[in-house]
């Protein structure tokens, strides 16, 4: 959900039902043992979210796989999606559902429902999982095993206006997560107790978090917009050590840039962003690049993600939000090797 929306979701959250899932035909898919998954948002309260599948051994892109596999529509909003012990787990905000799907057929094993507004998703163990939420001032905990909901993480200084806890990372016992809308801090979980046990002040609206091979967290803030009641600066880069929970380093980007998804490759030791380009920067590097690593397509980059195993770049391209975006695959060194058309607003990718 991008910024513009924040102004009318509170009020959508009062007016909204709960969604009807009609069953259709269903398709039968034997999906390839590795490949790559992209949620599509879809447009906010038209309940025309999909999921796309692409398999980068053969170039193969299957479009509205959870509508096929299950004769139903995914919902209003892809947020994001995670795998844990082979199945995934498809998070829906505005449906404020989870669903949990087999990674070869992409047909439904379960569901988590009566969420309020589910942003993220992160597995503690094979019995519990943590999932965040937008305007809410609490983290909710789950059993994926039964699909219940078993408590809540009570969020301080937080309400339900400006509530928003975000991406979560975990060093040891611990979980780290980032609060994006009206917020500017970083939280610290014990995952042991399921508590708020310190938080860390970064910069205005923490967008993203990753985890690096050297045990520190990255988040990158948006700095607000112009007129907002919450304020208005120039975005940050911020490297934090884990251990410590403090920030090592500032790196500030110009009042009016605009950085967020803040990615990271399968060893640990880049780390990329969105920035109009999309930029690169080694994890031990102590000024920010001046030069991009892909420069933009005079269109609209919304999301990204690093190939864990190859070190391939996909960026996803919103167009104009209305009309199925593309997805831009480009080798570590910035060749572009394929292109392919996905759902509306592809937002988030997830790696089998």
């Amino acid at each position: 959900m991008n910024n513009i929306l924040r102004f009318i979701a509170l009020a959508t959250l009062l007016l909204t039902s709960c969604m009807k899932w009609e069953y259709g035909n269903e398709e039968s898919f034997e999906a390839a043992s590795w490949g790559l998954f992209i949620t599509n948002e879809g447009n906010f309260q038209y309940g025309n979210a999909s999921l796309s599948f692409y398999d980068p051994a053969t170039g193969e892109v299957e479009n509205e796989v959870f509508y096929r596999a299950n004769g139903m529509k995914l919902g209003d909003v892809a947020q994001s999606m995670v795998v844990h012990n082979g199945v995934g787990w498809i998070v829906v905000n505005n449906s404020h559902v989870v669903f949990a799907i087999d990674l070869n057929t992409f047909r439904e094993v379960g569901r988590i429902t009566n969420l309020t507004s589910p942003r993220y998703m992160h597995f503690i163990s094979d019995d519990k999982a943590y999932i965040t939420n937008i305007w809410d001032n609490r983290i909710t905990v789950v059993n994926p095993r039964t699909y219940q909901i078993t408590g809540y993480i009570e969020c301080p200084a937080m309400t339900m206006e400006t509530g928003s806890t975000e991406q979560m990372v975990q060093w040891g016992d611990y979980v780290y997560v980032n609060c994006w809308s009206y917020q500017n801090r970083i939280l610290k979980i014990d995952t042991r107790t399921d508590s708020v046990v310190d938080e860390l002040e970064v910069g205005i609206q923490p967008t993203s978090l990753v985890l690096d091979r050297n045990g520190k967290i990255w988040t990158i803030t948006d700095g607000g917009y112009e007129s907002s009641p919450y304020g208005y600066e120039a975005p940050s880069l911020y490297r934090i050590d884990a251990a410590t929970f403090r920030v090592e380093r500032e790196f500030p980007f110009a009042l009016g840039d605009a950085p967020s998804e803040v990615q990271i490759n399968g060893a640990g030791n880049k780390i990329y962003w969105l920035n109009e380009d999309v930029w690169e920067m080694d994890v031990e590097a102590e000024r920010l690049p001046v030069r991009p690593f892909l420069e933009q397509r005079e269109t609209i980059y919304y999301g990204l993600t690093i190939d864990p195993r190859s070190g391939e770049v996909y960026v996803a391209d919103a167009i104009d939000y209305q009309q199925q975006g593309m997805i831009y695959r480009y080798s570590p060194e910035g060749e572009l090797l394929d292109e392919f058309y996905v759902g509306i607003i592809p937002g988030a990718f997830c790696w089998k």
